[in-house]
This record gives C-alpha cells, structure tokens and sequence, in this order.
C-alpha cells in the first residue's frame, strides 16, 4: 500500500473534526446549555472547571491540526505525514480509552471520541 490511504485518511478527517468541536465546546462554550448537556454536568461544575476545560479544548485542537497537517504531507506523498496521522489518532484513541476506563459515566462519550481514530488507525496501518 502507497503512503496515501483514501479510506484512512477520511476516518482521520473525522476524528479531527470531532476534536475541533470538542476544542470550540470545552474552550468557548463550557458553560453553555447544549455543552452542559453534552458532558452531563451542572453549572456550578462547569464554572469549577472552566479553566481546565480551556486548556483541554486547545490539546484537542492540536490534535486536530497534526491530522490535517498529515493529512496535507499525505497529499504531497511526503512519508512523515502518514507518521504525523498515524501519532495524531494514536493519541486521541488512547486519550479515549482511558476516559472510558477511568470514566464509567462518561463511557458512551469515549466509544464515540474513539470510533475514528481507530478506524483511522486500522486502515492506515493495515
């Protein structure tokens, strides 16, 4: 199989749209009603944590960014962007499995935050 993978690189894009959602919902919306929905928290837990939530949602968006750089040194046929893929969903599959371990509550979330990553991931190595 060549550097570019089609199938791989779509389940990648994926994963990196849903983390630049995840980016915007815990950096500017933490303490909205839809994200307070979202993450099943109150408000007086969102305000604790709003901080927190800041910095979360910026590592989230730096992942998304390593994708669509990989993603762009894929198209070019340079090999460090299937590399650059490959760590990128690496990263958010694993950040998913250990919020569905340490996370009972929060283990319908981590099955979605890790579907793409790991589809991502089987079709680019494989």
């Amino acid at each position: 199989m060549g550097p570019f993978n089609g199938v791989g690189v779509i389940f990648a894009l994926g994963a990196a749209a849903l983390h630049v959602v995840i980016f915007y919902l815990e950096s500017f919306a933490w303490t909205s009603d839809g994200t307070l929905k979202a993450f099943n928290m109150t408000k007086e837990e969102a305000e604790s944590t709003e901080k927190m939530a800041f910095n979360q949602g910026f590592y989230n968006l730096f992942l998304a960014i390593e994708v669509f750089v990989g993603v762009f040194l894929m198209a070019t046929r340079n090999p460090a962007g299937k590399a650059l893929v490959i760590f990128a969903v690496c990263s958010m599959a694993f950040a998913a499995i250990l919020l569905y371990v340490t996370s009972p509550d929060k283990r319908s979330a981590a099955i979605k935050q890790a579907i793409f990553p790991i589809m991502a991931l089987c079709n680019l190595i494989l």
